[in-house]
């Protein structure tokens, strides 16, 4: 990990603005806060069973959020470029995360750290208007996610995604999205070769 000056600080202010629109001076304390980080591809930037402390902003790359266990490997979402993204759980709760956080590309991130996030949110309406909204949004998010994972058909999950993500399909391993479809790579490959 590489914290570096990057004009990345801009593409977080700029998603901020897009939900909710920030008055000068709110966007100028917000600017102040953020840090611009860089991970090489498998690099972890949430250990599972450390605490979330960020909310995240993806300026370039593509990140895993997701768990292991002794029997198998979960992937829950993928998030790339122009997408903001937490462990909600523990960001919100402050407690050990069960979920890990891994860079599938050299991935370049704009993040703020929670303290400093509650700091702007006791300040400025707006930017208590946007958390919010995100917070809202990764919940709806993580309702939806595991509603196709209680309720389809492996073969319908692996179309939704294909709908919902066909620039991804490309940029994630085999075992990943077998992962996150909750099936071998072996169901997996049946599945491809029938659509």
């Amino acid at each position: 990990m590489e914290i570096e000056q990057y004009q990345s600080g801009q593409d977080f202010i700029g998603f901020v603005n897009n939900l909710c629109a920030l008055e000068e001076d709110a966007a100028a304390m917000l600017s102040r806060q953020l840090e611009t980080l860089r991970f090489r591809k498998g690099e972890v930037m949430l250990v599972q069973g450390s605490t979330c402390r960020y909310l995240y902003y993806i300026n370039s790359g593509l990140v895993k959020t997701g768990f292991e266990s002794k029997d198998s490997t979960f992937v829950m979402r993928f998030f790339a470029e122009g997408e903001m993204f937490t462990v909600l759980d523990s960001y919100l709760s402050q407690k050990p995360s069960t979920y890990e956080v891994v860079a599938l590309e050299d991935t370049v991130i704009t993040r703020i750290s929670r303290p400093e996030m509650d700091k702007l949110r006791a300040r400025f309406h707006h930017i208590e208007t946007f958390f919010g909204k995100q917070v809202a949004m990764a919940s709806v998010n993580m309702m939806g996610r595991i509603g196709e994972i209680l309720e389809e058909q492996a073969a319908a999950r692996y179309e939704n995604f294909l709908k919902q993500n066909p620039d991804l399909v490309q940029r994630i391993s085999l075992g990943d999205l077998a992962s996150y479809l909750g099936i071998t790579q072996v169901s997996l490959s049946r599945i491809r070769a029938g659509i």
